[in-house]
């Protein structure tokens, strides 16, 4: 591989312009594929196969009037003042327009919605009236009948007396006639009363039914009595936008076109605010907070470079590889569905390594040219060395972004395929339009005092002697402990998804989910959507009976405010109902309600599934958590693989990745602190702390880790070419330290710049995303790499190296800085420079105990 890239960066050199010219072309390729077919991006993050997932499927499959995506519109005075009538017409009129939009099914009328209700309660009360009213009448009517029956009673008794005196006085045949008239009218009363009864059960029985259906329409307003559509003050009044697909499917123009229609409507004194359902703001690519992290970026590399054009080599490049693995990834946004985080990291890890690669082939080739490398041979010699060490390095930052796929999680594995395409042009850029570049700058890639002192620099000064047993454990152990003290706020963790709370204090999105929480309650801007799957069909005449029982049942689990009945599906078996919470959509009391909901147990009910924003939460980390083992397992063991393989060492792949544990949890403490506990939150803008992003955890472990990898390269590659070459292992770690700080700390400083550029972004995700990656890598860079690794390599002396002798054998020789590349060549065997120019000297001291220390090595052997 080193011979390879020698020979393509020497090539790159000698074809400079048409190097340059390709990546032009290519990025204008890039900018054409994307003008041609990009789209749209979202916000909505969706994960299918969830359980949320399969309740909206359901829906929309048994009950497609409730499937469509909602969204919510608050009108408001902005005071305690009401609306006036003439206000509510303007806003009647202005949604009764929006029905006319793109995409739009119907709109909500919020007044005429709460006149209902109360239309629905005087009916009721007034229904109890008459009920009241009936029921007396009927209770007089059965004192009356119960009175004639009495007195017909009576004259029954009375003729069967007569009867028995006529037939005692033998005169009864003379009598029978007068008997049996007298009897036919008592029997024909007796039947009148009969009839009168009957009518009366009838009229009670009728009574009662509708005293029943009274009663449980009642209880349904009753249950739903928390859900109101305008303010108890009457100044605020929130309507539903009813789209015909779900709001994930709804493209982004419809949803602009509707949130440009009603925040232009100009109502007098009436403020118009969307909800974060229809208007959740799509961050910016590239803001003023990113131009910063780029600008200190520049600063760095002039402090570390001492030219402009050094300066800016590194930052023309970044640039140019952005441009392209952006452009060319955001040309498919057209075709899958593309979350609007996905470019976003993509362009911070395209600027960072992209600006660090490219750093790293420079600063060898500078080196090298003031130890007298001519030009074009040094441009190959650094291709060769450093820009092999790249390519490695590249290798386990794609491994680990390729393999966010392996999650099943759509949109986080398309995050981490445009990360990891950004990642690869950043690779290519650095070892093709790196020399390219280099030749055309030629020796001004230096200053003036470095041109003027080429070819006599002198020897390098490097350690003597190795850091003292004494300040390794002292190191190691206050750094572990540092770091345990950062990560603790990490053990309260809790994942979620934006809310209307996390949009810009100055969005309509932010503003509506405010005032909703302020005029109705918190549970308002994150309702739940309950399906109850019946276990047989319920008849129109138990409907209400049915949504009464099931409905109360769901109302007395905790932290319910209200439930109110949706309808049932057209075959009957399904009942659906919306359940405000008593906490906002990213409540931890949501979220239990959401798993008691589900394991809820209700006669008659074979399953109870729930859907809204709290429990996609659920199933978003509960899907997260699952895939990531699986995940771990494998970027972990490929990455240790490729470090056995580089170091040729079992301890030292092994405490690398322990020392990236410890710093991972480290930045997920400091992420906590920050964005859920509120810490320094008016410092890095977060104004309403709430849970952490949920896909962050598994993207920070996919991208730190790649990066941590780099630096654990650059710095222990040149310790273990120090211990190849015959330095004592502790001094070979001092050693190795000094050849790759200064480069390590300007990479880490440039890296941290760019992703702190992201924590000032518009948008939650980016600012978490910024954070937790800024802090992964100065803590990864400067507590970890630069400090414990070399402790913990101190201490384990020569058995860092120790490899069995079988491995040793089997083991392919990967030469990651090129030193083979050196011997081979004429120059740089006798030049040899970048951050490991000390192992020449040490190579001609200490080669015979090189020899008899590593014969088992055949990279050693030379």
């Amino acid at each position: 591989m080193a011979s390879l890239l020698y020979r393509l960066g020497r090539t790159s050199a000698r074809r400079a312009w048409l190097v340059i010219v390709a990546w032009i072309v290519i990025l204008g390729l890039a900018g054409g594929a994307f003008a041609l077919f990009g789209g749209t991006l979202t916000s909505a993050v969706s994960i299918p196969g969830t359980k949320t997932q399969e309740v909206s499927d359901e829906l929309a499959d048994k009950f497609p009037q409730a499937s469509g995506g909602t969204g919510s519109v608050v009108f408001t005075t902005g005071s305690d003042t009401a609306i006036t009538d003439a206000q509510q017409q303007d806003i009647v009129d202005l949604l009764t327009s929006t029905e006319d939009l793109d995409d739009v099914k119907g709109t909500v009328d919020p007044f005429a919605t709460q006149a209902q209700l109360a239309d629905q309660q005087a009916k009721i009360d007034a229904g109890r009236q008459q009920i009241s009213d009936g029921r007396a009448q009927i209770d007089a009517g059965q004192a009356q009948l119960d009175a004639a029956q009495a007195q017909l009673t009576a004259g029954q008794q009375q003729l069967d007396a007569a009867r028995a005196q006529a037939e005692a006085a033998g005169q009864l045949a003379a009598a029978q006639a007068q008997l049996d008239a007298q009897q036919a009218q008592i029997t024909a009363g007796q039947a009148q009363l009969d009839e009168q009864q009957q009518t009366i059960d009838d009229n009670l029985a009728e009574l009662t039914t509708q005293e029943s259906t009274l009663e449980d329409g009642a209880s349904l307003l009753d249950l739903s009595s928390g859900i109101r559509q305008v303010s108890e003050d009457g100044s605020t009044a929130v309507a539903t936008i009813q789209f015909d697909k779900a709001l994930n499917l709804v493209p982004t123009e419809a949803k602009e076109a509707v949130v440009a229609h009603l925040e232009d409507a100009g109502i007098d004194g009436v403020q118009v605010e969307v909800s974060n359902d229809i208007a959740s703001t799509i961050p910016e690519i590239f803001g003023p907070g990113e131009v910063a992290g780029v600008l200190i970026a520049a600063i760095v590399l002039f402090v570390m470079l001492g030219t402009l054009i050094g300066a800016g080599l590194p930052l023309l490049n970044a640039l140019i590889g952005v441009g392209v693995g952006v452009l060319a990834s955001l040309s498919l946004s057209g075709a899958v569905e593309m979350l609007s985080v996905t470019p976003v990291l993509g362009v911070m890890l395209g600027l960072a390594v992209g600006i660090d690669y490219s750093l790293f082939i420079l600063n060898r080739h500078r080196t090298q040219l003031k130890a007298g490398v001519p030009l074009e041979e040094s441009i190959g010699l650094a291709n060769g060395t450093s820009g092999n060490a790249v390519v490695f390095a590249g290798s386990t930052v794609l491994i680990a972004l390729l393999a966010l796929n392996l999650t099943g999680i759509p949109f986080l594995g398309l995050m981490g395929t445009v990360g990891a395409v950004c990642v690869f042009v950043a690779i290519l850029i650095a070892i093709t339009l790196t020399p390219a570049l280099l030749r055309l700058v030629g020796p001004r890639i230096l200053t003036k005092k470095a041109r003027a002192a080429v070819g006599h620099t002198g020897a390098v000064r490097v350690p003597s002697k190795p850091m003292g047993t004494g300040r390794a454990v002292l190191t190691l152990v206050a750094g572990v402990a540092v770091l345990l003290i950062v990560a603790i706020p990490a053990l309260s963790m809790r994942l979620g998804l934006p809310a209307g709370s996390s949009e810009p204090v100055d969005s309509s999105a932010y503003k509506a989910y405010k005032i909703v929480e302020d005029k109705f309650g918190a549970g308002v801007n994150g309702p739940l959507l309950v399906v109850a799957d019946l276990d047989q069909a319920v008849s129109d005449d138990d409907l209400v009976a049915e949504q009464v029982r099931i409905g109360t049942e769901l109302a007395a689990q905790d932290d319910v405010a209200a439930i109110a009945p949706i309808g049932a599906s057209d075959d009957d078996t399904l009942l659906a109902f919306q359940v405000v919470p008593e906490g906002g959509p990213t409540a931890e009391s949501t979220e239990q309600l959401v798993r008691d909901l589900r394991s809820l147990s209700v006669d008659g009910v074979s399953e109870l599934g729930v859907a809204g924003n709290a429990s996609g939460n659920i199933d978003v980390s509960e899907k997260l958590a699952a895939a990531l083992p699986l995940y771990l397992l494998v970027v972990v063991g490929l990455s240790l693989i490729i470090l056995v393989f580089v170091f040729r060492s079992i301890l030292v792949p092994i405490t690398a990745t322990l020392g990236f544990v410890l710093s991972l949890f480290a930045a997920f403490g400091g992420v906590t602190a920050v964005f859920q506990w509120g810490w320094l939150a008016p410092v890095f803008g977060v104004h309403d702390p709430g849970p952490i992003l949920s896909f962050l955890p598994i993207l920070m472990v996919g991208v730190l880790f790649g990066l941590a990898m780099d630096y654990q390269l650059f710095l222990v590659s040149g310790m273990r070419e120090s211990y190849a070459h015959g330095s004592p292992a502790r001094l070979a770690v001092q050693r190795g330290v000094h050849a790759g700080r200064t480069v390590v700390i300007a990479a880490a400083l440039i890296m941290a710049a760019v992703f702190s550029g992201f924590v000032f972004s518009n948008s939650v995700m980016i600012q978490s995303i910024g954070l937790g990656l800024a802090l992964g890598v100065l803590v990864d860079a400067f507590v970890v790499r630069l400090l414990l690794i070399p402790a913990v390599m101190h201490l384990l002396g020569d058995a860092a190296w120790w490899i069995p002798r079988w491995l040793d054998r089997i083991l392919p020789d990967v030469d990651v800085e090129g030193a083979s590349l050196e011997r081979s060549t004429p120059v740089g065997h006798g030049h040899e420079g970048g951050e490991h120019a000390h192992v020449a000297a040490d190579a001609e001291v200490d080669a015979p105990v090189a020899q008899t220390r590593h014969d088992g090595d055949g990279a050693h052997r030379a």
